[in-house]
C-alpha cells in the first residue's frame, strides 16, 4: 500500500483528513500487472460520527493534469457510496509501463473535503512479448563448485555498459533474478530489498521486480551489475532426495530498462549475450540450509561501475526459461526490518566464543573484523546451548548453518550475507582474529516488509511474554511466503500451520499481500484434477490428500475477506477452491463421510514428555471425524462465498452437503447419553461444537464434556493438538468457558504457552514439550501450536472483533471478556478503516473503557452494566452522549451502538 499522510482540512469546523492512500495491495506501486487496480483511502477525524457519503476520484496521466483537476484516464463523477476501500478503477484501458496519477475527496456527514495529496502507480510488463532481450546466465557450475547433497554453487556477476544520450525523464528497471538478486545501477544498489524475489513454483510462475531508477541514471556512460544468488531455484541438495525436493536449474536472469527521453523518444536496455558474467567473485557458496561463504580476497573493486576492466570475464549464455508465467510481485519484498545487538559473548574454549542475542528470529550477523589476510571466521547458528555451553544443533538436522568469511586484510572490514538467512539466538564464533566484543557484531533482522498493526497488553505477565513471543515467530517466519520454521532443513511453507494462524497474525501484522500471494501459490499447486498439496509452493512433492491441511486454501480467502473486506482473492480462486471440494468428496467420500486424513490432530500433548507424538489412543482423534468436521465447516465457507458471488445453485449444493455429512456425522459418532462424540478427545468434541454440528439441546453436555476432560482428566491444562487448538479458546469462551480459557493461557507449567515462556523461550515452540522431546523435531521457532490464541487476545480480550455482516471492520463488535483475575487489557489495530483502539481497566465494580472507532465505521459496544442508566460516556449518562445510541441489554452488557470518535465509557460506580 501507498501511505501519504495529508495535512488536515477543515470540514465545519472539525479537522478532517483523507488518508492513506493505496493503489491495489502495493506499498511501492511501481510495475503491478493489473490493469483494473483498486483504489482505497482512509478518513482521519477528531469528530465523532464522521461518515462518508460519496466520493470522487481523478486518474490522470500526469502530475500537471492531475493539479488541474483533469481525469484524462479517469473522472469518477461523484459516487453517492459510503465504499472507501477496494474501489474498482473504471476508466480508459492501462498500457505496460504506463504510469498514472490519482487523488479523491470525498463528502461526509460534515461536508465535502478537499482534494487529498496525489498518489501514483505504474503497469509493468502485461504481456510476455512486452519482455525484450533473452534469460541469461550459465547452466552449469564453475570448476571450483561442488554439486552434492551439500553442493557448493559460487554466486553468478553479470555487468554491462551502456550509454544514456540524452536527458531521461522516467526510467524503470524490470528484473527477473532467479533464485534471488542484488541489482546495480553505477556502483549503487537499487532498493533496500533482500532476498528477493518472492519464491515461487517457478515452473508455474516467476516474479519480477520493477523500479523507478529515473534519479539514478546520468549523461553518457551508465554500468549495470546484478548478482544472482541460489535460493529457492538451484536446490542446494543436489542429487538428493529427487523424487521428493524439486529442482529448477541454475541461477539466471531476465532484466529490462525501458528509458523515455524528455524528448520523447525512447530506449531499452535488455540482458543478451553483450552481458559479461563471471562466478569467481567473492561469494563463494550461498545455500539457505547451509549458509554463505564470502571470500573477501575476490572481491572486484568497481565492478558494477563504468570503466571496469571486465577482459577476464566470460560472455553471458543465453539459457532456457524458467517455464513459469512472468508475474508482477504484488507482495512485499523481504528486506533487514530491524537491527538488535548482542547482550554476552562468552569464550568457550582457545578461539572459540559463544555470542547470545537475547532474542530468537530469523536473519543474520553483520560483522565488523579487523585481521591479516586469509584469516577466516566462522559463525555457526543455533537456537539453543548444551549443558556445557556448546552450541545446540541437533535440531537442525543436516543443516550447517554457518557463515564463513575470509578476510582481505587491512582496515577494518564490515560484511553480512546477501543470499542466505538463518533462525538462531546463539552464535558459535570461531577464527574471529584478536577477542570480539560485542560492538563487533549486529543481528540484521529480515521478514516481509510489512507493517506491525496490532498492540497488545493486559494485566498478566505470563499472557504478554506469550504475544511477545508470538510477534517474534510470526514475524521469522514470513519469507515472501508463511514458512513452518527459519533454522533447520526445512522452512517449507506447509498450509496446516496456517489454517487459522494467517488469522490470528492478520492483527499483529498487515499480511493481505503475503496471503494473496500465498494462495497462487497454492493454486500453482493443484494439480488437474483437483489435488491440493500439504506444502505450497510444491518445493516438496506431498500430495497426500487430507482435509485438514488444505482446507488453508479456503479460510486463508475467508480471512482476506473477513478482516480485509477482499472479495477479489474469493472471487479469483473460487472455481479452485471448489474444485478441491468436489476433488475430496468425490474420491473420499464413504457412508456419507469423508474418510481421509493423513497427519490427525497434529502434536496434541502426548503422555511422556519424551514423546513427540502421543501413541496413547485415548489422546487421539479419529481421522474421520477430523475430515468430515472439517468439510461440514468448509462446505458452510463455500456457501457464504456462493452467496457472495451470485452463485445460488452452489451455494444450495454446498448446503446440501453440510447437511448430509452433519446427519451422517452425528450418527456415527455421537452419544448423546453421555454427550460426548467419538473417544471423548478435547477436539472431537470441540470441533461439532465451534462448526455447528451439535444437535439442539445438546451442546450444554458437549461443553460439559470438553470442560471436565481439560479441568479433571488434564487437570486444567491444554489437551488438543494443531487441529483443536485451531478453535480451542474461542471454543470455549462462546460456551461460557472464559474462565478455562484463561487459566490455558495462564499457565506456566506442562504443557501450556506458559511452559515455554518459563523454560525462556523467546518465540513459539513446534512442541508442547520442546524441551524435553527428541532433539530432530524441536524447532524453538513455529507458530502452528498458536492456533486461535491470538484472535483471543484481539477478539475476546481486548474486545476487538470485526463484525461477519460488514467485513474489513466497517462494522466492528466491541465485547471484551471480563474474567476473575484480569484486570486491564490495551489492545490497537490499524484496520483497512483506521485505526482502532480499547483499553480498559476494572477495579472492584467499576470498569473504564476507552476506546477509538475510525471514521466511516461504526461499532456495537457491549459495556458490563446492570442497566443502560449504570453507564457514563465522559460524564455524562451514555444514553444522552454525542454519537452514542443506546441498542439494548444482552444478560449483563448494556449494548450501544457508536459512530467514529474517541470514548471514554464508565459504569459500576
Amino acid at each position: 500500500m501507498l501511505f501519504l499522510m495529508l495535512c488536515a482540512t477543515q470540514l465545519m469546523g472539525q479537522a478532517v483528513s483523507v488518508v492513506n492512500l493505496r493503489t491495489e495491495l502495493l506499498v511501492n506501486p511501481v510495475g503491478i500487472d493489473v490493469t483494473l487496480p483498486r483504489l482505497s483511502w482512509e478518513l482521519k477525524s477528531s469528530a465523532r460520527g464522521v461518515e462518508q457519503t460519496a466520493y470522487q476520484v481523478l486518474v490522470a496521466s500526469t502530475p500537471e493534469k492531475l493539479s488541474g483537476n483533469e481525469g484524462d484516464l479517469w473522472s469518477s463523477g461523484r459516487v453517492s457510496s459510503d465504499v472507501s476501500v477496494h474501489v474498482r478503477y473504471q476508466g480508459t484501458a492501462l498500457k505496460s509501463n504506463e504510469r498514472a496519477y490519482w487523488k479523491v475527496k470525498v463528502w461526509t456527514s460534515r461536508g465535502e473535503s478537499a482534494w487529498s495529496s496525489p498518489a501514483n502507480f505504474s503497469i509493468g510488463l502485461l504481456n510476455y512479448v512486452d519482455w525484450k532481450g533473452r534469460w541469461i546466465g550459465v547452466d552449469k557450475p564453475f570448476p571450483w563448485d561442488s554439486e552434492t547433497q551439500w553442493s557448493r554453487l559460487s554466486a553468478r556477476y553479470l555487468r554491462k555498459e551502456f550509454e544514456a544520450k540524452k536527458a531521461v525523464k522516467r526510467a524503470t528497471a524490470y528484473i527477473i533474478g532467479l533464485g534471488m538478486y542484488e541489482l546495480y545501477l553505477n556502483g549503487e544498489k537499487v532498493g533496500d530489498q533482500v532476498l528477493a524475489p518472492a519464491p515461487t513454483d517457478y515452473f508455474k510462475g516467476v516474479k519480477y521486480n520493477a523500479f523507478d531508477v529515473t534519479s539514478m541514471l546520468k549523461p553518457g556512460k551508465n554500468a549495470i551489475g546484478t548478482v544472482l544468488g541460489n535460493g529457492r531455484y538451484y536446490t542446494m541438495r543436489q542429487d538428493y532426495k529427487p523424487y521428493k525436493i524439486k529442482n529448477f536449474g541454475h541461477p539466471k536472469m531476465l532484466f529490462n530498462l525501458l528509458v523515455e527521453y524528455a524528448d520523447g523518444s525512447k530506449d531499452v536496455v535488455v540482458s543478451d549475450d553483450s552481458w559479461k558474467l563471471t562466478g569467481n567473485g567473492p561469494i563463494r557458496s550461498n545455500n539457505e540450509y547451509d549458509g554463505e561463504e564470502y571470500d573477501a580476497t575476490k572481491e572486484m573493486p568497481g565492478w558494477n561501475k563504468t570503466g571496469f576492466d571486465d577482459k577476464d570475464w566470460q560472455k553471458a549464455s543465453f539459457v532456457q526459461e524458467p517455464g513459469g508465467t512472468y508475474e508482477a510481485q504484488m507482495n512485499e519484498n523481504m528486506k533487514v526490518m530491524a537491527t538488535l545487538k548482542p547482550v554476552s559473548i562468552k569464550k568457550l574454549k582457545a578461539n572459540t566464543y559463544i555470542m547470545d542475542m537475547g532474542q530468537n528470529f530469523a536473519g543474520w550477523i553483520r560483522m565488523r573484523v579487523k585481521g591479516a589476510k586469509g584469516d577466516t571466521v566462522k559463525l555457526r547458528f543455533g537456537e539453543n546451548l548444551q549443558a556445557s555451553g556448546e552450541l545446540y544443533v541437533r535440531n537442525l538436522r543436516d543443516a550447517r548453518s554457518t557463515d564463513t568469511y575470509i578476510v582481505k586484510g587491512g582496515a577494518q572490514e564490515s560484511w553480512e550475507p546477501s543470499f542466505i538467512y538463518h533462525g538462531f539466538r546463539f552464535v558459535e564464533i570461531t577464527g574471529f582474529p584478536g577477542t570480539p566484543t560485542l560492538n563487533d557484531f549486529d543481528g540484521r533482522v529480515v521478514y516481509d516488509e510489512i507493517k506491525t498493526t496490532g498492540e497488545f497488553v493486559t494485566s498478566n505477565l505470563t499472557i504478554n511474554q506469550v504475544y511477545k513471543n508470538a510477534w517474534w515467530g510470526v514475524l521469522s517466519n514470513y519469507k515472501g511466503m508463511p514458512v513452518d520454521c527459519p533454522q533447520r532443513n526445512e522452512r517449507q511453507p506447509w498450509l496446516g500451520d496456517r489454517t487459522t494462524g494467517s488469522y490470528g497474525e492478520s492483527f499483529m501484522f498487515d499480511n493481505s499481500r503475503i496471503y494473496a500471494k500465498w494462495l497462487d501459490d497454492i493454486h500453482q499447486s493443484q494439480k488437474e484434477d483437483g489435488s491440493i498439496p500439504d506444502v505450497a509452493p510444491a518445493f516438496w512433492r506431498y500430495y497426500g490428500d487430507n482435509v485438514t491441511w488444505p482446507a488453508t486454501y479456503i479460510t486463508v480467502a475467508e480471512m482476506l475477506y473477513r478482516q480485509y473486506g477482499d472479495l477479489e482473492s474469493v472471487r479469483e480462486h473460487y472455481d479452485h477452491m471448489k474444485k478441491w471440494m468436489d476433488y475430496m468428496a468425490g474420491k473420499y467420500t464413504q457412508d456419507g463421510l469423508i474418510t481421509k486424513d493423513k497427519y490427525g490432530d497434529w502434536c496434541v500433548p502426548p503422555e511422556s514428555k519424551e514423546l513427540i507424538h502421543s501413541r496413547d489412543p485415548k489422546r487421539q482423534t479419529d481421522g474421520v471425524l477430523l475430515a468430515s468436521a472439517t468439510y461440514i465447516r468448509l462446505s458452510f465457507i463455500m456457501e457464504e462465498f456462493a452467496r457472495l458471488l451470485g452463485k445460488p445453485e452452489d451455494a444450495g449444493d454446498f448446503s446440501s452437503r453440510a447437511s448430509a455429512i452433519k446427519a451422517a456425522f452425528n450418527q456415527k459418532f455421537f452419544d448423546a447419553s453421555k454427550g460426548q462424540y467419538s473417544n471423548n478427545t478435547i477436539t472431537a468434541n470441540l470441533l461439532p461444537l465451534v462448526y455447528d454440528i451439535v444437535p439442539e439441546g445438546a451442546k450444554e453436555n458437549v461443553v460439559r464434556s470438553i470442560a471436565d476432560k481439560i479441568m479433571v482428566e488434564n487437570k486444567g491444562h491444554i489437551g488438543t493438538g494443531v487441529i483443536g487448538t485451531q478453535w480451542l479458546m474461542r471454543g470455549l469462551s462462546r460456551n461460557g468457558r472464559s474462565d478455562i480459557a484463561y487459566k490455558l493461557a495462564s499457565n506456566r507449567d506442562y504443557p501450556s504457552w506458559g511452559y515455554m515462556v518459563e523454560n525462556g523461550a523467546t518465540t513459539i515452540w513446534e512442541l508442547w514439550n520442546g524441551n524435553t522431546a527428541d532433539p530432530a523435531m524441536n524447532s524453538g521457532n513455529h507458530v502452528m501450536l498458536l492456533g486461535d490464541l491470538v484472535i483471543w487476545y484481539y477478539e475476546n480480550l481486548g474486545g476487538i472483533k470485526s463484525d461477519p455482516s460488514a467485513p474489513g471492520f466497517k462494522k466492528i463488535i466491541m465485547k471484551p471478556e471480563v474474567i476473575e483475575g484480569l484486570n486491564s487489557a490495551k489492545a490497537s489495530y490499524q484496520s483497512v478503516h483506521g485505526m482502532i483502539r480499547s483499553d480498559w481497566k476494572r477495579s472492584g465494580k467499576s470498569f473504564n473503557w476507552n476506546i477509538t472507532v475510525p471514521s466511516n465505521t461504526k461499532a456495537l459496544v457491549y459495556i458490563p452494566a446492570a442497566a443502560a442508566g449504570k453507564v457514563k460516556e465522559g460524564k455524562k449518562s451514555a444514553s444522552s452522549a454525542e454519537g452514542v445510541k443506546f441498542v439494548g441489554m444482552e444478560g449483563d452488557r448494556a449494548v450501544f451502538e457508536v459512530g467514529s470518535g474517541d470514548y471514554s465509557f464508565s459504569s459500576g460506580k
